[in-house]
């Protein structure tokens, strides 16, 4: 189901190529976007604890660990209080993240204000992605038959006001309610919308995020007009409400070599698989010990990493431990191992026979 081996060799030398190539951008006078634009690179100071990689063509470097603001809502099972939360998200920031992805549908504002809040005297130096959404109420599956003019403008300033900045560093179409839920035409609607936020100072660089349905992913990269993209990329082939079939993984890989080849910075999610492979393994595989559970992260996050074709990995944290938990994973020896192969193997069968993943669809 996963393939163990990669072919180093060539992908390493592509690594290096994009590298030099975007390092050569950055004493110039800008970093150039998909459709050509200039952007003034972001330096962004950090330690030495944690691994970094260039974040494709932006022409930023940052530590490969990235926060993902879905867990911030209290609704979405953070117990922590509001203040506590602004902690947490700046203990992330002083343990060497300097990656933060939220969404104007978090829970509305909460996770944006939060993260807003946390790092606004720190704005300069962190890198921040956020969404806009795409979904009809209005239709049982979601889906729009006409993308109403202006709303993805109307989203950004939004976001910008939640986010209490001037500027987004990155702005997704979100991957649902979004990309799944339209055609490749309608999002490319979207994308000339967030051009146009780009244009006026907005925002500096446009992307999308995919949980599954690669077919469109492929298609969005293959136009060439996005900067960075945000796939599902884990040990367990899931998406938001997907198992992957075996087409989709395939066409994931050709989502990961196009974007590659083109230079787009590559992000990877789900790569605990929603917590299924970590804090809430015990719900899933009922009698997980919590020594397996705190295991379990490490291997998946080695997993993902020993790709180098992904720039960075955004997870969701929900208390102050579990940042110190991924922290460590990553500051130490990354090597993936013959035990993170046999941990991972052995419990991911068990995850796939559960019935919280039985219920999902299999694309």
């Amino acid at each position: 189901m996963h393939r163990e081996e990669q072919q180093s060799s060539r992908r390493n030398f592509l690594k290096q190529g994009a590298q030099a190539t975007a390092g050569a951008v950055m004493v110039g006078l800008g970093t150039s976007t998909a459709q050509g634009a200039e952007v003034q690179p972001k330096k962004i100071t950090f330690g030495d604890k944690l691994p970094t990689r260039l974040l494709g063509r932006t022409g930023v470097t940052l530590p490969m660990l990235g926060y993902g603001g879905a867990a911030l809502p209290k609704k979405w099972h953070n117990t922590l209080s509001y203040a506590d939360r602004i902690k947490l998200v700046r203990h992330a920031y002083d343990s060497g993240i300097r990656f933060f992805d939220t969404s104007i549908s978090y829970n509305y504002a909460e996770s944006q204000e939060i993260i807003g809040k946390a790092l606004k005297p720190l704005r300069d130096n962190v890198f921040i992605t956020t969404k806009v959404d795409f979904w009809d109420v209005t239709k049982p599956d979601g889906r729009w038959s006409k993308i109403p003019k202006g709303e993805a403008l109307r989203q950004v300033k939004v976001n910008l006001k939640e986010l209490g900045s001037d500027c987004i560093d990155a702005i997704l179409i979100h991957g649902t309610p979004g990309v799944q839920q339209m055609t490749v035409e309608q999002n490319m609607e979207v994308h000339a919308e967030l051009v146009k936020a780009r244009d006026q100072g907005l925002v500096r660089f446009v992307g999308f995020s995919a949980h599954g349905y690669f077919d469109k992913a492929l298609a969005l990269i293959e136009s060439g007009g996005f900067d960075v993209c945000m796939l599902s990329y884990g040990y367990v082939p899931r998406g938001h409400d997907q198992i992957f079939s075996p087409r989709m993984l395939e066409l994931r890989e050709a989502c990961l070599a196009a974007a590659h080849q083109r230079k787009m910075g590559i992000i990877a999610m789900k790569v605990v698989a929603a917590g299924m492979m970590g804090n809430w393994a015990s719900n899933v595989v009922p009698g997980t010990s919590a020594s397996l559970a705190k295991r379990l992260p490490e291997a998946c996050i080695r997993w993902t990493m020993k790709d180098e074709r992904i720039d960075h990995l955004v997870i969701g944290m929900r208390d102050f431990p579990e940042v110190d938990r991924n922290i460590r994973t990553m500051a130490g020896d990354t090597t993936y191992t013959a035990r993170d192969r046999s941990l991972l193997r052995e419990f991911s069968g068990k995850v796939m026979k559960s019935d919280d993943i039985r219920k999902m669809k299999v694309e």
